[in-house]
This record gives C-alpha cells, sequence and structure tokens, in this order.
C-alpha cells in the first residue's frame, strides 16, 4: 500500500510540473517583488510588513492549478481505478494532496528567504516565515482540495476552487502571520499561535481525506 501511495504522490507532483504548478511560482516572485515599488524606499516597513506579504503571496500562489488537482483523474478513467483498488479513497486523496504540495507548496517554502531578502526581513523573521511556512502550507493545499473535490463531483473548475476556498484559509494566514510577528516583534509569545497552526494543518488533513473521498465518489455516481 505504501508503494501504491508513493506512486500516487509522485505522479501528482509531476502532472502538476507538467500542468503549470512553476506558475505559482513565478506568481509568487512577481507579487513580492513588486510590493517594494509600490510600498517605497522605507526599509523599516518593508521588514515589518515582509512576512504578511510572503504569506498572502504563498496563500495565493498554492491555490493556482487546484482545480486540476482531480478533474484529470475524472477525465482520464484513472479516479474509477482508484476507488476499485484496495487502497481506500481516503489515503488516496492525502497522497494526492502530498503530491501537490511537494510541486506546489515546497517551492514557495524553499524561495521564501531569498525573496524575503528583497522586503528587508531579519534574519530571524526569514527563518520563522520559512518554518510556518512548511507547516501551513500543506493546509492550503489540504483546504484546496476539499474545494477541487466538491467541484469535480459538480462538473465544475477553474477559479471558482479558489473562491471557493480562500476564506476557510484566512485562519491559517491569521496564526502564522501572528506566529511570526510574536516572534520578531515580540507581541507576546510565539508558541501558542504556532501549535494552533499545527493543529489546523492537521484538522486540514483528516478532514481533507474524507471530504474530498466523499466528493469523489459523488463524482463517480
Amino acid at each position: 500500500m505504501s508503494r501504491t501511495l508513493a506512486a500516487i504522490a509522485g505522479q501528482t507532483a509531476r502532472l502538476s510540473l507538467r500542468g503549470g504548478a512553476l506558475t505559482g511560482l513565478v506568481f509568487f516572485l512577481a507579487m513580492v517583488t513588486i510590493i517594494p515599488f509600490g510600498v517605497g524606499p522605507d526599509l523599516k516597513l518593508l521588514a515589518r510588513i515582509g512576512p504578511a506579504m510572503l504569506w498572502i503571496g504563498a496563500l495565493l500562489a498554492t491555490l493556482l492549478g487546484l482545480d486540476r488537482l482531480f478533474n484529470d483523474d475524472r477525465d482520464d478513467g484513472s479516479l474509477d481505478l482508484m476507488a476499485l483498488s484496495s487502497v481506500p479513497l481516503e489515503l488516496v486523496v492525502l497522497a494526492k494532496v502530498a503530491g501537490h504540495w511537494l510541486a506546489t507548496g515546497l517551492p514557495l517554502v524553499v524561495g521564501a528567504p531569498v525573496l524575503g531578502l528583497l522586503l528587508g526581513v531579519e534574519p530571524a523573521g526569514l527563518a520563522m516565515v520559512t518554518l510556518t511556512l512548511l507547516v501551513g502550507t500543506p493546509a492550503l493545499t489540504a483546504i484546496g482540495a476539499i474545494g477541487a473535490a466538491l467541484l469535480t463531483a459538480l462538473g465544475r473548475g477553474g477559479p471558482l476552487v479558489a473562491v471557493l476556498v480562500l476564506p476557510f484559509t484566512i485562519p491559517v494566514l491569521i496564526f502564522a502571520v501572528s506566529t511570526t510577528a510574536a516572534y520578531t516583534v515580540g507581541a507576546g509569545p510565539s508558541l501558542p499561535p504556532f501549535l494552533i497552526l499545527v493543529a489546523l494543518t492537521l484538522i486540514s488533513a483528516v478532514v481533507a481525506a474524507f471530504a474530498g473521498a466523499a466528493g469523489l465518489r459523488a463524482a463517480m455516481e
């Protein structure tokens, strides 16, 4: 079973890369690089808002391409084969979430420290932003997968996925930015919001497994 799940995750990562997953990274890069031109040369202001801007860019970039997470499997019949296999559909959903995150979320985590330097974020802030992105972006992908599965059942896709799931990603954004602000500015303890962020990621994974599987079963009926 583990080999099957690893194969599903790997295939999803490869298809995501071919399907334009790098578009999210380009969007992330473009958004971060134009912020200094809009805000101005105030380095203190850039350093203060930099972590939040990095997270907003990562959130929007993560939602790109989620509409194709399950649609291609439905169109080519792979979804039916997955449902008939011995692997529970809930685990299949998690494997596809993991594969999509490897292709879209992980590059954002790797690129965030470099782009953070453009915003004048201090090394301690960059380290915390990178950590929160590593912990929090899987939650964004999992939440997006729920919307993708539901819209697959309705035979819809496109930007509707981002519109549908965007409100549910706000708590992840709030606690991620709160963790970084508490660590860098000293606006309170940073551990409580970080633990809440970890809990949101774990809860999102569990909910995505069951809600996503239910949506895919509805799509096959």
